[in-house]
């Protein structure tokens, strides 16, 4: 389903910073941490550091179309770096801080890297220790430290008139990033998106999500800028004049958000889960479980009503008593502004999406890829239906193949991979169309359902077809667990490998009395526990058929990490790396038989 085509009032992306401050120079465009304190930054301000930085960079002899990598956590020199960048004509790489030496070699080899900014020492010493293979790379400048300054001093003499004139020079169809995918499977690829593509991802989403997204709101960025989702969010942030903080630590979130307080936040489905898991736990930990359970249900019913119509006399009565005592706190955990938010990079859940709509914070959940300069599909205030990932925005059309792969043409397509031209072959074909690797359905109403991935559907040995995601998703909606992994092509039955979230593990331990000290790995075989993940399994299998249930479970004595290898720095689970890495234990499971 085709839509219309935005008009696109940049040039390129660098002129959203020096448009605003001519338009509206004493905004606050950035509230910056500065130790305990959240200093203001205004457009105009923004602006005359990323001229500075750029007058740096083309005194270090970065030009137009050199490729310049960024290795940090989410942070404002991040933000900084990124715009001084494409003001001086140069091609952002991002790499996630948590990379492997490996991994940061290829990369910036396989983009041939003039030079890389990094966060601190450690990162330095990753780079250091790969020098040998990135000749191209020739300086290396540290956020952490005094680089920045001795850069910025270094371009004193470059007018501004000098900078101006390298921007004005590049158009919307110049490369302006090569993000390189997570790799989930093999090495990553590095994704062409020119400015174009990110021009039209703002110009379009700040058009459907105007309602909270525009000059009186504030967004806490904590996604990785290095994931094409918070990379969006910054330009776009920045674009509509929402107020942009950064966070480098979800470990902190709760309550860099208390202090923080934004009037919407964006985020992947598993800090959602996190959110509502940790207030289930708190509320039986304190006795209160049966009021919390109580209001969830009314919350999850009130949502579905008002998405029917209206929610009947009685419901609402129970949905305001339940707002004063269970919902407010939970909009309080999120920093007391918070009226929506946006999710992406993987499926949310209905019954969390009305869950939290219920609690009065709306969730919208889109659809992207690296390969689509992250959203082609979101809900918006004036179109949403939980459980999908809304319409096509603005110049998307979508449609779905004959095997049920969402096919995805529009402006903010990437042009490619780098240096790759097999695997661009392969994901765009002589039609323009990008094949997602994702499975969909269209319903009556135009809203795009996402229900599995193309080369993660498992075929049981009798020929059935089994979506994994379905189950995944279900199974880690439980308190206790942190992850799942369904198991099962060309086998008899559907299994699934269960890890226990290390942060609810604690409540669990007190609850069945026992020691402090115990270890997941003492208890895998424990009939409570065993019990309570049961739950979750029989919760899940009620969305699907007998023949695709999950029906033998084992869990695993350790949680999954992006440090030990299995998860991706967005949080999926690196299939391949999971299935070798437990082939035994998942043989074990077959060997045994079903359960039930």
């Amino acid at each position: 389903m085709p839509s219309e085509t935005a008009v696109l009032p940049l040039s390129n992306v660098a002129d959203v910073v020096f448009d605003n401050a001519v338009a509206r120079p004493d905004h606050i465009a950035i509230r910056r941490r500065v130790g305990p304190h959240w200093e203001d930054v205004t457009d105009a301000a923004f602006a005359e550091e990323v001229t500075a930085l750029a007058k740096g960079l083309m005194a270090a002899g970065i030009g137009p179309g050199d490729r310049v990598a960024v290795m940090s956590k989410t942070r404002y020199e991040w933000t900084l770096a990124d715009f001084a960048l494409l003001t001086a004509g140069a091609v952002v790489v991002p790499i996630y801080e948590t990379s492997s030496a490996e991994q940061v070699e290829w990369i910036l080899a396989d983009s041939g890297a003039r030079a890389a900014f990094v966060e601190t020492a450690a990162h330095r010493a990753v780079v250091d220790s790969v020098r040998d293979g990135i000749p191209d790379v020739t300086a290396v400048w540290q956020f952490d430290g005094a680089d920045l300054s001795d850069l910025v001093a270094s371009g004193a003499d470059v007018a501004d008139e000098e900078v101006t004139k390298r921007r004005e020079a590049v158009s919307l169809d110049d490369l302006a990033s090569i993000i390189y995918t997570s790799g989930t499977t093999g090495r990553p690829k590095g994704c062409q998106l020119p400015h174009r593509a990110f021009a039209t991802e703002i110009v379009e989403l700040q058009h459907g999500l105007d309602d909270f997204f525009n000059r009186t709101t504030s967004t806490l960025l904590f996604l990785p800028i290095a994931h094409v989702f918070g990379r969006a969010i910054e330009i776009g942030a920045l674009y509509a004049g929402c107020t942009l903080g950064h966070t480098p630590d979800v470990k902190n979130l709760l309550g860099d958000l208390a202090d923080f307080q934004p009037t919407f936040v964006l985020a992947v489905p598993r800090v959602f889960e996190k959110v509502y898991n940790s207030a289930r736990q708190r509320a039986h930990a304190e006795r209160k479980g049966r009021i919390f359970d109580r209001a969830e249900g009314v919350a999850v019913a009130y949502s579905q009503a008002t998405e029917r119509g209206a929610a009947r006399w009685g419901l609402r009565l129970q949905h305001a008593v339940f707002d004063r005592l269970v919902y407010g706190r939970l909009r309080a955990a999120l920093g007391g502004h918070c009226i929506a938010a946006v999710s992406g990079g993987a499926p949310l859940g209905e019954r969390l999406g009305h869950f939290f709509r219920g609690v009065g914070v709306t969730i919208y959940e889109g659809y992207g890829l690296t390969e689509t300069t992250a959203g082609v599909c979101v809900n918006r205030p004036d179109a949403l239906k939980v459980g999908t990932v809304g319409r096509p925005v603005g110049s998307v059309t979508v449609a779905i193949a004959e095997d049920g792969e969402l096919l995805v043409k529009a402006p903010m397509v990437f042009t490619g991979y780098w240096r790759n031209e097999a695997a661009s072959r392969e994901a765009l074909d002589d039609d323009g169309w990008l094949h997602t690797g994702d499975l969909g359905d269209i319903d009556a109403d135009g809203f795009v359902r996402i229900t599995g991935r193309k080369k993660e559907l498992i075929v049981t040995a009798a020929g059935k077809n089994v979506a994994p995601a379905v189950l995944e998703d279900r199974v880690r909606a439980h308190w206790l667990v942190s992850q799942c992994l369904v198991v099962g092509d060309q086998k008899p039955f559907v299994a699934a490998l269960i890890t226990i979230d290390p942060e609810a593990f604690p409540t669990w331990l007190e609850r069945a009395g026992r020691p402090a000290s115990t270890t997941v790995a003492e208890v895998v075989d424990d009939s409570g526990l065993r019990a309570e993940i049961q739950s979750a399994i029989d919760a899940a299998n009620k969305a699907v058929s007998q023949a695709e249930s999950i029906r033998a479970y084992a869990i695993l004595p350790e949680d999954w990490t992006e440090e030990s290898g299995q998860l991706t720095p967005s949080m999926k689970v690196k299939r391949n790396v999971v299935q070798a890495g437990y082939g035994d234990r998942i043989e074990a499971l077959y060997r045994r038989g079903p359960v039930r």
